[in-house]
């Protein structure tokens, strides 16, 4: 039976040629690293200056994100509260996937006994749900940032060892593995060459999308009080702040707000195209 292939349309072609949403994230990518590293070249005023009479002053030209309570720069503090997100974000899945590395390999490699032993621990983190096992964890430690990575990470790690478990048993019955034990390899060189790089590799994309969700999770805990302390201009922290003028002073949840579902939206969509790529490449 003959297989036809249909011809792919205009537009499809168009954005396969120009995908203007990469080329947007990548832009707010770059507007965050600078505000990662430098955020005073980005910022208007002083994030921390007092001004009281020009407290809750609305988005204008002067103030493009209004003012707080306090006659803060609202797009400022957001600027520098920058850094304290993506570092909690990037840290939280750097742990998280350290641990998802070690329960999956654990799950999937270390024999009978081992493997039972780490599979029941995925299953008993699978039991509660990640922000409950979060708040749990930043009750009992305390409200830090450091306390945030810690309790996000060990609330998705047990999803993504599933996929690295999944993944390393996928490539176990690969055929460069067989051919690696035909030529006599030892079982350390094709875990280190052959069943690690491929089970990983796919997990490039998912890392990308996992800071954006551990944006959004810290500023979960922190809007619910168990984040960083004010004045942090941590991003889930001025959620928490605005929450109390959000009927008559409503940017300063909004505008922080919209900033966090930019950075989830960018993180996804670099996710996405990192995974095109690199399934195009197995092709």
């Amino acid at each position: 039976m003959t297989v036809v292939q249909l011809p792919q349309s205009p537009t499809e072609t168009r954005r396969r040629q120009h995908p203007y949403g990469l080329y947007a994230a990548l832009a707010v990518t770059a507007f965050f690293v600078v505000a990662l590293v430098a955020p005073q070249a980005l910022a208007t005023h002083d994030p921390f200056a007092l001004a009281l009479d020009d407290a809750l002053q609305p988005p204008s030209l002067t103030h493009w994100f209004g003012t707080d309570e306090q006659g803060r720069d609202l797009y400022s503090r957001v600027v520098f509260g920058a850094r304290e997100s993506l570092l909690i974000g990037a840290g939280a899945t750097a742990v998280s996937m350290t641990l998802a590395l070690i329960l999956g390999a654990a799950a999937s490699l270390g024999g009978r006994v081992v493997g039972a032993v780490a599979a029941r621990v995925i299953e008993i983190q699978f039991a509660f749900p990640t922000l409950l096992l979060a708040l749990l964890l930043v009750a009992i430690a305390g409200p830090s940032a450091m306390s945030q990575v810690f309790a996000i990470a060990i609330g998705t790690a047990p999803g993504y060892a599933r996929m690295v478990r999944a993944q390393i048993l996928a490539a176990k019955t690969g055929g460069y593995v067989e051919a690696a034990t035909a030529l006599g390899h030892s079982r350390g060189r094709i875990l280190a060459r052959h069943i690690i790089p491929n089970a990983v590799r796919p997990l490039v994309a998912v890392i990308a999308m996992s800071v954006g969700q551990s944006i959004v999770w810290a500023s979960s805990l922190s809007f619910l009080g168990l984040g960083v302390a004010p004045p942090s201009p941590e991003w889930g922290a001025l959620l928490e702040a605005g929450r109390l003028y959000i009927t008559h002073a409503p940017w300063l949840t909004v505008m922080p707000g919209l900033v966090i579902v930019v950075i989830a939206i960018t993180a996804t969509t670099i996710g996405q195209h990192v995974q095109r790529a690199l399934e195009r490449g197995e092709k």
